[in-house]
């Protein structure tokens, strides 16, 4: 069984193409932390999008902790790792350094084997339903209109917007956006994420003239990262019309467990949540409690997970992520429609890294 022999880590950081917020936050550039992990003749490669303190926690904390272990063996990496951030954490920063580790354990051990992720993991299903994401706050109108219609013009039919920026303007926003798409397709949807960025008032008050509008999923309409928040956010989603979301935030499986009977769907994002482990415990949890799961962003790692997992909803075909993993990966995978269809030739997540594209961004 070959063993772990070293692990590269570097940072990127890649500009948007235009200013983007959404309720609660503004950026104009993505970073990217890729660990690439080595054992017999093959190199595994993950991700996160996350700070270059991630990067560093790699470099300095995890790497040196899996080292020399069977590749194979990923819960026995996992132990090692949550050993080695005992003093630091294993939530935020240090969580998504060791998502990414997991990430390429996860494709070594594909590889090793010669085989596709999706066939290791087990398949449920051969094409995974995606929606279109992006429609950011920072858009004017017409901008807005134009790039989710462009999705559901794509056959992409199910869309996402931001709002919360602007309470006052958002359900406006949401009609110009309903009228754009409803008339490209009678087969669109509509989404809405705020970000958490109402109390629990605004966000019922809302709901109802969004519904009015076209919108079936309302994500993270309050706050959900406590006691207090989560009380609220149950409040909320036994008051509306429509899905509630929430879990993109999620860290450890406990996460997960508390939030499930706040939302209607879970989030988990394998790229936060201790990887492809563990999206797969979050997705087990909602699994119990009766409920389905979806992938908040990195299409190019969910897709594999969206294939397998029995209970899984949608993946997220976020705007940004999607600029960067079609720039960064040769093995990038193009949607069909609204879904992707995972490859069944090339090993682990079918990807290699496109140095000389990346190597522009290099920031560590």
């Amino acid at each position: 069984m070959p063993l772990i022999e070293k692990v590269d880590v570097s940072a990127y950081v890649v500009p948007t193409d235009f200013p983007e917020s959404d309720g609660t936050f503004e950026w104009n550039s993505t970073t990217v932390v890729l660990a690439e992990v080595h054992a017999g003749s093959e190199k595994g490669i993950g991700y996160t999008y996350a700070s270059i303190a991630a990067a560093e926690t790699i470099r300095h904390e995890l790497a040196p902790a899996i080292v020399g272990l069977h590749a194979m063996d990923i819960p026995a990496a996992m132990a090692a790792m949550r050993g080695a951030l005992r003093n630091n954490g294993c939530t935020g920063v240090g969580a998504m350094a060791l998502s990414a580790i997991d990430v390429a354990l996860w494709d070594i051990k594909a590889r090793l084997l010669g085989t596709p992720l999706g066939a290791l993991l087990g398949r449920a299903r051969e094409r995974v339903p995606i929606y279109g994401s992006g429609g950011f706050t920072s858009y004017a109108v017409p901008q807005l209109e134009a790039q989710l219609r462009a999705w559901v013009d794509q056959g992409i039919w199910l869309v996402k917007m931001k709002i919360g920026r602007d309470p006052t303007a958002d359900l406006t926003r949401v009609a110009s956006v309903w009228k754009a798409i409803s008339a490209a397709s009678e087969n669109a949807e509509l989404m809405v994420d705020a970000n958490g960025a109402y109390d629990a008032k605004q966000a019922i008050g809302l709901a109802h003239d969004f519904a009015r509008a076209g919108v079936v999923w309302f994500e993270e309409p309050v706050p959900s990262g406590d006691s207090i928040c989560l009380r609220d956010l149950r409040f909320v989603k036994e008051r509306v019309p429509m899905d509630v979301a929430g879990g993109e935030y999620g860290y450890r499986i406990g996460d997960f467990q508390q939030l499930l009977p706040a939302v209607d769907v879970l989030q988990a994002d394998a790229t936060r949540c201790l990887g492809i482990t563990g999206f797969l415990q979050a997705a087990h949890a909602a699994f119990g409690a009766n409920k389905t799961i979806s992938a908040h962003c990195a299409p190019t790692i969910h897709r594999h997970l969206g294939a397998s997992v029995e209970n899984f909803k949608h993946l997220e075909w976020f705007h940004d992520h999607v600029r960067i993993e079609r720039l960064f990966f040769d093995g990038f995978v193009e949607p069909k429609g609204g879904f992707l269809v995972n490859d069944h030739e090339r090993p682990g997540l079918g990807i290699e890294v496109k140095r000389a594209d990346a190597e522009k961004y290099r920031a560590g």
